[in-house]
């Protein structure tokens, strides 16, 4: 990903932070059939190796989980996003020397990719999976609420994936290369947006 240096981020916390809060990522392997892509949701353990590892699971029928990868695997893991309009730009109207951008989150994370078809395990990343999800419903689904032989023939039909991370790289283009002035512009601009994604980008601003 590239990264100018200004919009790094390599805090740790705001990486996995992303990681948790993503709903869906896209998971991407390189082939000698060419680049795969799904988009899956994924789950981060936090308590495995240095960085963490990546679990989730894909359909038996996916040819992903059939072709093995050339070298590591990329999940990629997006934040809020949001357009930014010149429009809200001071510099707008002193130089007119503007142009349209886009403020947005981003994480990569690489590794070694696993797939794996053993019950036990497959039930485990369903399991926490659908936890993670359902944690903040009033009365939570679990898969036990499922007939056990449902779930199993479930079970059958998809193939788990572990990502051991490597490295994690993380962007968060939140206008920091604009003046003081234009960044209160665009912070004002998102906040007034009825788009829940461009209000949580406008907190995301620096004064």
């Amino acid at each position: 990903m590239y990264i100018p240096p200004a919009f790094r981020d390599d805090d740790k916390e705001c990486l996995r932070a992303t990681i948790r809060a993503a709903q869906l990522a896209n998971f991407v392997t390189v082939t000698a059939e060419g680049p795969l892509s799904t988009p899956l949701p994924l789950f981060l353990d936090e308590s495995e190796g240095e960085h963490g590892v990546i679990y989730g699971h894909l359909a038996k029928a996916n040819p992903q989980c059939h072709v093995p990868p050339l070298g590591e695997g990329l999940a990629i893991f997006m934040g809020p996003d949001a357009y930014v309009t010149p429009a809200w730009y001071a510099t707008k109207r002193e130089t007119g020397k503007v142009v349209p951008t886009w403020n947005y989150i981003a994480v990569h994370a690489y590794g070694p990719v696993e797939f794996f078809e053993h019950a036990g395990r497959l039930l485990d990343v369903v399991n926490r999976l659908t936890d993670h999800h359902e944690s903040e419903r009033a009365s939570p689904w679990a898969v036990s609420d499922a007939p056990p032989d449902f779930v199993q023939a479930q079970l059958r039909g998809i193939v788990g994936l572990r990502m051991p991370i490597t490295r994690l790289e993380g962007k968060r283009k939140v206008s920091q290369n604009r003046n003081a002035t234009d960044r209160a512009g665009v912070a004002a601009g998102l906040a007034a947006s009825e788009r829940a994604s461009d209000r949580e980008v406008a907190a995301l601003i620096p004064e």
